[in-house]
C-alpha cells in the first residue's frame, strides 16, 4: 500500500496538520502509521498528547530509514512520512526517492507560491530515480474573500504539477484540535465542514 510524504518548502504551510488529519481519517478503514522526520517533531508531540493513539502509530526515523519504510509497509496499509519544511533537507531527498505519493499543501501566499517552484524541480529530479512517484498540490488554508485565494488555482496552473479539486479552508478547528491532542474527526460539530473537505481530500488521494 502507499508510502505517501508531505512536504514543504517552508515552515507554516500545514504539512503536519494534513499529515496527521488525513493519517486520522484514513485509519476508520485502514491501519496507517506516521514517520516524523521533521527535526521539530510536531507529529510525535501530537502523538504524545493525543487520546487517539491507538489509531495511528507515530514512529521516528530509523537510522536504516528505506530498511524502516519497507518493513511499515508489510505492516500498514498506509505509512505517511512528515518531512521536514525545505526541499533541500536530507530527510525529504530520501522520503521523495522511497514513496508514492508526495502531497504538497500551498497557502494561497505570495511566498509559499514561490516555494513550491523549488518542489516542482525536486519532485522533477526525484522522478528520475523514483519514475512511481505522484504528487498532488493541495491549496490549504484558503479564505475565499480574498483576492489571492480567489486567483490561486489560475496560479497553481502555471507549475507542472497536479492540484486536487478539493481545497482545504482555513478553520480554527484544526489549531483547537491540535491543542486538544484531537483530530478534527474528533471535534464532533465543530469539525463537520473540516471533516467533509478531508475525506472528499482523502478519496481524492485514494484514486490516485
Amino acid at each position: 500500500m502507499p508510502v505517501i510524504g508531505v512536504v514543504g518548502n517552508k515552515g507554516g504551510a500545514g504539512k503536519t496538520t494534513l499529515t496527521v488529519n488525513l493519517a486520522t481519517g484514513l485509519s476508520n478503514q485502514f491501519n496507517v502509521a506516521i514517520v516524523d522526520t521533521d527535526p521539530q517533531g510536531s507529529s510525535l508531540q501530537w502523538y504524545d498528547i493525543s487520546d487517539q493513539t491507538s489509531e495511528v502509530d507515530v514512529l521516528p526515523p530509523s537510522e536504516n530509514f528505506k530498511g524502516q519504510l519497507a518493513e511499515l509497509s508489510d505492516q500498514y496499509d498506509y505509512v505517511f512520512i512528515d518531512c521536514p519544511p525545505s526541499v533541500h533537507a536530507q530527510q525529504t531527498d530520501e522520503a521523495l526517492s522511497l514513496c508514492h505519493i508526495a502531497l504538497i499543501p500551498v497557502q494561497p501566499s505570495p511566498i509559499d507560491l514561490w516555494a513550491t517552484v523549488h518542489i516542482e524541480k525536486a519532485i522533477d529530479e526525484a522522478q528520475e530515480q523514483n519514475p512511481k512517484l505522484k504528487a498532488l498540490m493541495i491549496i490549504n488554508q484558503l479564505e475565499p474573500r480574498t483576492k489571492l485565494s480567489r486567483s490561486v488555482r489560475d496560479v497553481l496552473s502555471e507549475i507542472e504539477l497536479p492540484v486536487a479539486k478539493t481545497s482545504l479552508r482555513r478553520r480554527a478547528v484544526y489549531r483547537n484540535s491540535a491543542i486538544e491532542g484531537k483530530s478534527i474527526f474528533h471535534m464532533g460539530k465543530r469539525g463537520a465542514d473540516a471533516t467533509e473537505e478531508l475525506n472528499k481530500l482523502i478519496e481524492e488521494i485514494k484514486s490516485l
